[in-house]
Formats: C-alpha cells, sequence, structure tokens
C-alpha cells in the first residue's frame, strides 16, 4: 500500500490518495469512517457480500459514509487506486447533496458524466506508474471542482466534534452556533454525507480503537471515551464492527 499526499489546490479537500495493490488477494474488513472515497480499479476485481450476496464493484467507483463495517474481498493481482476526500471535501465537487450517496458504493457515473468517467479509466489504464496515475486523477479531480468556499458553520461543527472525540451531543454543538437544529443538521448531512451525531458515533468508534492497547480493559476503555455502561458500548461496537471488541482486537483491519 502506497500513500501520496494530494498537490496544494486539492489539499482543503482531500486528505490522500492510496494505492492498494493485492498480489495474492486478501479480504479486508473496512470500518464506518467520515470519509466519502472514490476508488478506481486498475486491475483485478473487487467484491463485498451484502445479506449473503455478492456483489462485484464497478471500475470507478463513489462510497458514502457507512453504517457499519463491510468485509471486501480483493482478488489476485488486484490493483485500486483511491481518494481519500477530507469531512464535508467531497461536496466541493458534486452538485448532487452529499447524503443522498446513504451508505452504498454506486458508480461513480451516478454523479459524474459517463464520458468523463470512461476517458479518466482509459488515461489510467495507459499510464506507466503511480506517480502519472495521480496526476491524471487530480486532473480529472480540478476538472470537476465546483465550490471552492467551504461552509463556514459546518466545518467548524466538524473540527468541534473532533476536538472532543466524538463525545459530543447535537445541544452542545449548537450552543456554540448561530442556528436552530433542523436547519443545522439539513446543512451538515448536505456537506459531509451524514448526520452530526452518526458523524460523533463514527469519530468517538474510531478514536477508541486507534488508542486502545491490552494494558486497559475494554471497560476502562469505554469509559473514557465517554460510554455510561459496557452493555452500551458493546452494542455500538458490534454495530460498528461487526464483531465483539475480543474478537476485533485479535486481528484489526489492514486500513
Amino acid at each position: 500500500m502506497a500513500q501520496f499526499l494530494p498537490s496544494p489546490v486539492l489539499q482543503p479537500y482531500i486528505k490522500h490518495f492510496l494505492i492498494i495493490e493485492c498480489d495474492q488477494g486478501m479480504v479486508n474488513r473496512i470500518l464506518p469512517d467520515t470519509s466519502i472515497v472514490i476508488a478506481f480499479r486498475l486491475r483485478g476485481q473487487v467484491s463485498y457480500a451484502d445479506n449473503g450476496v455478492t456483489n462485484n464493484l464497478a471500475q470507478s467507483v463513489i462510497s458514502g459514509i457507512r453504517n457499519s463495517s463491510r468485509l471486501v474481498d480483493y482478488a489476485k493481482d488486484t490493483s485500486n487506486l483511491l481518494v481519500i476526500f477530507k469531512e464535508g471535501g467531497a461536496a466541493a465537487f458534486f452538485k448532487e447533496p452529499m447524503h443522498e450517496l446513504g451508505s452504498i458504493s454506486v458508480s461513480l457515473d451516478h454523479l459524474v458524466q459517463r464520458g468523463k468517467v470512461c476517458a479518466v479509466e482509459e488515461e489510467l489504464a495507459a499510464a506507466y506508474n503511480n506517480n502519472q496515475r495521480i496526476l491524471i486523477v487530480e486532473r480529472f479531480l480540478l476538472s470537476e471542482l465546483k465550490h471552492t468556499q467551504s461552509d463556514v458553520l459546518v466545518s467548524e461543527a466538524i473540527q468541534k466534534i473532533k476536538g472532543s472525540k466524538g463525545d459530543i451531543k447535537v445541544k452542545e454543538l449548537l450552543a456554540s452556533l448561530p442556528i436552530s437544529r433542523d436547519p443545522f443538521e439539513k446543512r451538515f448531512r448536505k456537506i459531509t454525507g451524514t448526520s452530526p451525531k452518526h458523524f460523533a458515533a463514527i469519530i468517538r468508534l474510531k478514536n477508541l480503537i486507534e488508542n486502545y492497547t491490552d494494558a486497559i480493559s475494554f471497560t476502562e476503555a469505554a469509559y473514557s471515551a465517554g460510554y455510561y455502561d459496557q452493555a452500551h458500548f458493546i452494542k455500538d461496537f458490534r454495530a460498528f464492527t461487526g464483531q465483539t471488541p475480543h474478537d476485533f482486537f485479535k486481528a484489526p483491519p489492514l486500513w
């Protein structure tokens, strides 16, 4: 796996690019995240199971903010280029409200003209190396950039949620914002792709997972993350990861 930083003009919107190559194939558990992601499949086949049904992903897909984990199967000799957007960053490139993506993955041509998607796929297929592929995707993104001004109110709310490590209620967020709850939640969903409550829940559990060590118990980790009882923590953790904490930390996700 190789990580690339975006060029300065794209840094306000994109965290980084990832190129994932699987020579032998693998299955990885992808956790819910606050970033919307575009994936360009460079070669091979990628699929995921949904209610016992195997779904093959299109060559170019965009994924919304999920509610639960997903097992993704990367076949042998598979290579993918991922665009990991910053929270709220994807909204700068698309006219459609980001919450309309829901928690699913759809072909990118649902949001971008099919001809443009085909053109970038053909360029990627002809590229000689990863640096060239990143440049191709950056040119494509810049051609789709529609809004250069971010929503200051939503950006402030995102920073407050991240600063609290997700342990904050919507009522607390609104206490310092000049807006009532309904219009705030509509703006937040439109920009980020999910509700502020769900966004905070993802941040809280991701922070717990990233900082967990076996030097403390799961109960201590839960209380430090703001959970008031272990039963609530276990329920949320299983919904988020598809596993109990004990099973999850035996073999955490690869990325």
